[in-house]
C-alpha cells in the first residue's frame, strides 16, 4: 500500500484515491457541501485555504492545503516531504 503525503503529517492511501481536483468549480463546491451534510468530509487544511479536494472510493471528500500539482507529483514519485 502506497501512502501519499497530503501535508501536515497527513497521509492518504493511493489505492483509495479516485480524483484529485481543484475546489473552485461549482460542482466541486456542491460536492463538498453534500459531504459536510452527510458527515463524510475530512478537513486536513489545519485552517489554511483549501487548494485541493481529494475524492476517495468510499465517498469521503478530503480537503487539503497543498496544490493538486504537488499531490500529483508526490503520488508519482512516492515523495514523503512535510509542508507543516
Amino acid at each position: 500500500m502506497k501512502l501519499i503525503n497530503i501535508g501536515f503529517g497527513n497521509l492518504v492511501s493511493s489505492l483509495k484515491v479516485v480524483a484529485v481536483v481543484s475546489p473552485e468549480s461549482a460542482p466541486i463546491k456542491r460536492m463538498i457541501q453534500e459531504a459536510r451534510e452527510k458527515g463524510t468530509l475530512i478537513d486536513a487544511t489545519y485552517g489554511r485555504k483549501t487548494r485541493t479536494v481529494i475524492v476517495t472510493d468510499s465517498d469521503h471528500i478530503i480537503l487539503c492545503a497543498v496544490t493538486p500539482e504537488t499531490i500529483g507529483s508526490r503520488a508519482d514519485s512516492g515523495e514523503e516531504e512535510d509542508d507543516g
